[in-house]
């Protein structure tokens, strides 16, 4: 802790040379080195990418349910030629095949390394976990501002691409080569992949030296909260699995701009002739490096959501979580396997049998740690007194949404099974479960959860329930019926379904489907609408709005710059809820109890 103490010092020596002087406003709240105002600006920079991402989504629906017809709204807008050599996403308010490509592009990579990762890793993991560990801020704050100012270029560029020369990336989120080499568009993706990824080795070395450094007296490892437990092994999953991708951009970059063939293999044909690459490189190794990150990587998605939904199951059935040990074991178990069965993705590439075998074995160990921490979350709630408030309900949402994307994932990590469903919509209906109900519902219940702590001012509980209920059935409407698209036998990558049997067949379940994800658009209005105007309008509350047990709720709420008053001491476990003989029913960690 002494980091911490020589820090506090630091700041009262400060204070004093300078006489309180307050900073300007750029200093305070842009170029920001406190970790409350980073977690801030990640939160509400995500949500905006999020809300983004879905907006491309939706103009795809559009053209899913209905083929061939003018995009109402946007089409005209699409439509404009900006200058020679601009990359026209639509012709007379229709959307194009490559329109449709880059639209589904960019929706992966926003949604994913703009949106959900900097909520849950840059957001929530800002914001709260030096809160929780009883720490005045992160171990490096000026590589903290560093890490929210090199992603915020990143997604600039990235959306940028759209009116540059060539467009937008249009090679799936995945990038495969040799096609994303030889389209044009995806260079600034390579750039901005660069930018975002340096962005989160910055940040998660600081994760995980605050962490071991910054504790607070008392607070041992297994006294952490299971939300610190969750970003800590999603720093380690961060830190280890994103070089090899930044490596593979850094290559792929080359073999555009440099001529180099890392990823080329000889003897390509484009477009009736030869390539004028020569040189023997592997398309597959792109996809060894990328599916290296990739895989981590929704772990890193679920993760953070696991350790939200924890603490707001622990808080609202007002008792200890149960089996919260275990949870943890199988916390770093998952880290430590995710790095170990990443090409199942890849059983389509003519991989030995051997090899096939090995990960689809470690791809059905790795489903283990998975079942015990929601086996934990559900046997939780069994006896407790559950309040039902809007944190709670997307928290309680997030078990069976996440249940049916970890049971769904089964057969694709089969070889035999995966050979009838790779690249179809069923892989697309499952990974959504993980991410869409799932990991956003966790987003969700730590927003309305932790809103009092960074505001002072609670969220409208009625509004969040308007938006629970229609958000639900929305997302369920919108990707249960893509897992029957897919075993029907539904190519992902259809631009018009139109074309073949399948697609013919599932044209009403696209219809329903679009039809449910432009409702669920409309749901998400009494959100934003919430999140804003409760900031001045909300009603105030006390320090602890919800009597919860864990550190960060020791501090005052907003709290202030180096969080605590006095320096907390934690003297117990993090979910002392219903401890018997006391007239309350929790009893926080930074309490000392009278002898």
């Amino acid at each position: 802790m002494s980091a911490g103490h020589s820090h506090d010092h630091g700041h009262a020596h400060d204070d004093h040379a300078h006489g309180h002087h307050e900073l300007g406003f750029i200093r305070k709240w842009i170029f920001s080195t406190d970790h409350k105002v980073i977690g801030m600006q990640y939160t509400v920079t995500a949500l905006v990418f999020l809300f983004f991402g879905f907006t491309l989504m939706m103009i795809m629906r559009w053209q899913l349910a209905n083929p061939g017809h003018v995009i109402p709204f946007v089409g005209s807008m699409l439509s404009k030629q900006l200058y020679a050599g601009y990359m026209n996403l639509a012709t007379e308010g229709v959307l194009l095949p490559e329109g449709y490509n880059a639209l589904g592009a960019m929706h992966g990579t926003i949604m994913v390394f703009l949106g959900i990762v900097p909520l849950a890793v840059g957001g929530f993991g800002n914001f709260v976990m030096p809160l929780q560990i009883g720490a005045p801020d992160m171990a490096f704050p000026k590589l903290n501002m560093m890490s929210y100012w090199v992603f915020l270029p990143g997604g600039l560029i990235m959306l940028a691409s759209f009116f540059m020369p060539g467009g937008a990336a249009q090679s799936g989120w995945t990038s495969y080569a040799p096609l994303s080499v030889i389209n044009p568009g995806q260079t600034a993706w390579l750039v901005g992949m660069i930018f975002l990824i340096t962005s989160s080795l910055l940040g998660s070395i600081n994760f995980i030296v605050t962490i071991i450094h910054m504790r607070a007296p008392g607070l041992t490892m297994f006294r952490l909260p299971f939300f610190v437990w969750a970003q800590f092994v999603t720093a380690f999953l961060l830190l280890l699995a994103f070089p090899p991708l930044e490596a593979a951009g850094v290559m792929q970059l080359m073999d555009r701009l440099a001529g180099t063939s890392f990823f080329m293999p000889s003897g390509l044909w484009v477009s009736g002739k030869a390539a004028e690459w020569v040189g023997g490189g592997s398309p597959l190794l792109w996809q060894h490096l990328f599916w290296f990150l990739a895989h981590p990587e929704v772990y890193v998605l679920i993760l953070p959501a696991m350790g939200i939904v924890a603490e707001v199951i622990a808080n609202n059935t007002r008792k200890p979580l149960w089996g919260y040990r275990s949870m943890v074991y199988a916390a770093a178990f998952l880290g430590f396997m995710s790095f170990i069965v990443w090409a199942h993705h890849m059983f389509m590439t003519g991989m030995s049998t051997k090899i096939s075998t090995f990960f689809q074995t470690t791809t059905m160990i790795i489903s283990i740690p998975s079942v015990i921490i929601l086996t934990a979350l559900v046997i939780s709630l069994w006896g407790g007194s559950i309040r039902f408030n809007t944190p709670m309900l997307f928290a309680i949402a997030f078990l069976p949404m996440f249940a049916i994307g970890g049971l769904t994932g089964l057969p694709l990590g089969l070889t035999s099974s995966d050979i009838h469903l790779h690249d179809t919509y069923y892989v697309i209906g499952h990974f959504h479960y993980v991410v869409a109900p799932g990991t956003i519902f966790g987003m969700f219940a730590g927003i309305y959860y932790w809103y009092p702590k960074a505001t002072g001012r609670m969220m409208n509980e009625t509004l969040g329930k308007l938006h629970f209920w229609p958000t639900f059935i929305c997302m369920n409407c919108i990707f249960f019926p893509m897992l029957i698209q897919g075993m029907m036998g539904l190519s992902r990558r259809t631009y018009d379904p139109n074309i073949y049997q399948a697609g013919l067949a599932s044209l009403k379940l696209h219809k329903m489907i679009s039809w449910s994800a432009w409702i669920m658009a409309i749901a998400q209005l009494p959100f934003i609408f919430n999140f804003f105007v409760s900031m001045f309008a909300g009603k105030k509350v006390t320090e602890n709005p919800w009597d919860s047990t864990t550190l960060e709720w020791a501090a005052p709420s907003p709290p202030p710059h180096g969080n605590f008053l006095t320096e907390p001491k934690a003297h117990r476990d993090p979910y002392v809820y219903s401890p018997p003989g006391r007239k309350d029913d929790f009893l926080p960690q930074h309490v000392v109890l009278e002898v």
